[in-house]
């Protein structure tokens, strides 16, 4: 009998590049609070430097910090060596706390939606041919979810953009309030007969799932094509648990 693979899949950097709307995001968040915030678009050099700092990022309201620290003169390198230490500080002089900034993070998104959603879906494409690939997984009834820390309304919109078939129940947000490995042992619970692929591009993650004794059956894949550094992809490389996969070998 043929095995039956369930597909979990984080979605920024596996799925879509939101790395240009993620920190034009950040940026009009920031000048809510902010007052030395005198442009509505960051400067390109911004951006560029935001990309860079992406692979560390976590959880999107993350970005209103790094564009903070990015107005301020730091520059990406800098931010890679000392990231947390700078980011408690950042929340510190925003006077609002983590469940503060996801709030004002999600509205601001919200609002831009409201405001020009064909704008917003501009800034944020699928990498190449991942639209496809999700079609054929439907259209072979392959089981598959999205797991990310992402609202899980952004996602549904992104995906009906692009003429995406995904209930909204296999989308596991960051509205669940459960980590991802809480949510990768609920669907392992429901579904025991089933061979679970895991395809993340954050190491971390992967690293957490792999030293959890309740994950050790999931088969876990590095997406080399999203938000990781080189350091990131020769240590992926050295543990014989992680599949490092190009976007070319995922999509065939």
């Amino acid at each position: 009998m043929a095995q039956t693979i369930f597909y979990a899949l984080d979605f920024d950097g596996v799925i879509g590049d939101s790395a240009v709307e993620t920190a034009i995001t950040g940026w009009k968040a920031a000048c809510c609070l902010w007052n030395d915030f005198d442009q509505t678009q960051p400067p390109e050099a911004i951006i560029e430097q935001f990309r860079l700092v992406r692979p560390i990022m976590e959880t999107g309201y993350e970005a209103i910090l790094i564009i903070r620290l990015l107005y301020m003169g730091e520059n990406a390198q800098s931010l890679l060596g000392d990231y947390q230490t700078k980011i408690n500080r950042t929340i510190q002089s925003s006077k609002k706390d983590i469940a503060a900034l996801k709030q004002l993070f999600g509205e601001t998104r919200d609002h831009w939606i409201q405001q020009d959603i064909h704008d917003w879906i501009t800034m944020n494409p699928l990498f190449l041919g991942i639209a496809e690939k999700l079609n054929r997984l439907n259209q072979q009834n392959n089981q598959w979810v999205i797991i990310t820390t992402k609202q899980e309304r952004f996602v549904s919109q992104i995906l009906a953009a692009h003429n995406i078939e995904l209930a909204p129940h296999n989308i596991y947000g960051l509205d669940r309030k459960m980590d991802k490995e809480a949510i990768l042992i609920e669907l392992l619970g429901k579904n025991p007969q089933k061979t679970f692929y895991f395809y993340e591009d954050r190491l971390p993650m992967l690293q957490k799932v792999l030293n959890n004794p309740q994950l050790q059956n999931v088969k876990l894949f590095f997406a080399t094509w999203g938000y990781n550094t080189q350091e990131d992809k020769n240590h992926a490389e050295q543990n014989p648990r992680i599949e490092s996969i190009n976007l070319q070998d995922f999509l065939a």
